[in-house]
């Protein structure tokens, strides 16, 4: 009974935190003026080094190992309360939206990067393949506006599963360099094809959901609560199950070929692994999350082009990986808000945010290699990040 405080006491800091986290994410969308953005961004970087100073990001850790589901449904909560904040505001729901479909695309790379160990180059590739498979199906055929999603999802992955032959023969840098040949063999493809609408782009028409148009605000009294919100909360829904499925891979046997793959194909061979099934499992389960979180992005904007799909933004994806840290899914939660959010609320930065992500990257492989937050070594079976 006297260990009870002592146990419960992470959990309390660790949902205050969460709180915290909230609270400020509410208030940088909320602020427009730069003088307010800067001076919310360095009060944030205050409290963080504070609290690492102090120990407390450690007890939030350790909230996270030892109460892990509750933690997660404290994060759950706080994004419907940014969403349901925001209900009427197109902009920042958009933004959380983006965040929440990025994060989803960010998880799938890990299972690449930081299970597998296969480099892929062209995530916004797969993130268009979903994109133009759901513009298709409802702009062009009578399947089931609902199906675009995992039909996005599906047609990522075969076209993977695909690309995984060339990529099985290769190795190292080569196998980076099959990847970015998709990546720019894919936009060229778009361009060229006036069935997708070359380079021109496709819009798509409103989705129909049982006789209910998600693209179209919702009125509650005097209320009009705004689309976004809809995509809003099933980006979310989305990206947690992303979340949880991933962890649950990661901390099975699956998990653990991943691992040994990516350590050492040559001594996991020798015991029995089969190196190109786990390779083309990891590689085709992170194209599935990309392609229908791509599905989800294309039906919320109603429009999309080739230049959307670019190499990029492909490498924005993995710059998420790289600083959030890789192999680590709540850093891909971290990364994809601090990637989306800052260039869009700091307009002065629009034009060189290829700079800003570039001198990122270059400062944590300086001073962090590992990212922010660095996966953990796995205990066996069991792991937490």
């Amino acid at each position: 009974m006297p260990d009870a405080p002592r146990l419960r006491r992470p959990l309390a800091v660790g949902l205050a935190s969460v709180a915290a986290a909230v609270a400020f994410a509410i208030a940088l969308l909320s602020v427009e003026k730069q003088l307010e953005i800067t001076a919310l961004i360095c009060f944030a970087a205050f409290v963080v080094y504070a609290a690492a100073r102090l120990r407390i990001t450690a007890t939030v850790a350790e909230a996270f190992r030892a109460h892990e589901t509750a933690m997660n449904a404290g994060v759950l909560v706080g994004f419907v309360a940014m969403i349901a904040w925001f209900a009427e505001d197109h902009f920042p729901l958009l933004l959380l939206a983006t965040v929440l479909l990025y994060t989803t695309v960010a998880i799938g790379l890990n299972v690449q990067f930081g299970y597998s160990g296969i480099v892929n180059f062209a995530a916004a590739s797969f993130f268009g393949v979903g994109a133009y498979t759901a513009a298709v199906v409802v702009k062009y055929t009578s399947v089931p506006h609902l199906l675009a999603l995992p039909l996005g999802g599906i047609v990522a992955a075969l076209m993977g599963a695909l690309l995984m032959v060339p990529m099985l023969r290769t190795k190292g840098h080569y196998t980076a360099v099959v990847t970015i040949a998709f990546a720019i063999l894919f936009k060229t493809f778009l361009e060229v094809n006036d069935a997708l609408g070359g380079p021109q782009g496709i819009r798509i028409r409103g989705m129909n959901v049982f006789g209910w148009s998600p693209n179209t605000p919702i009125e509650l009294g005097s209320l009009e609560i705004s689309q976004y919100a809809t995509y809003g909360l099933v980006a979310l829904a989305l990206a947690a199950v992303a979340f949880v499925l991933t962890r649950r891979l990661e901390r099975s046997w699956i998990g653990l070929m991943m691992d040994s793959v990516r350590i050492d194909e040559t001594a996991a061979a020798c015991f029995g692994v089969e190196i190109a099934w786990w390779k083309m499992v990891a590689f085709t389960w992170g194209n599935c999350l990309a392609g229908t979180a791509g599905a989800l992005y294309a039906l919320m904007v109603g429009y999309i082009a080739p230049n959307n799909f670019t190499f990029g933004d492909s490498l924005i994806l993995v710059s998420i990986v790289l600083i959030g840290g890789i192999g680590n899914l709540w850093g891909a939660v971290i990364a994809s808000a601090l990637v989306v959010i800052l260039p869009e609320k700091f307009q002065v930065i629009q034009e060189y945010r290829f700079l800003l992500y570039a001198g990122l990257v270059i400062l944590l492989l300086l001073f962090r290699p590992q990212g922010l937050l660095p996966r953990r070594m796995r205990a066996y079976l069991g792991s937490a990040s």
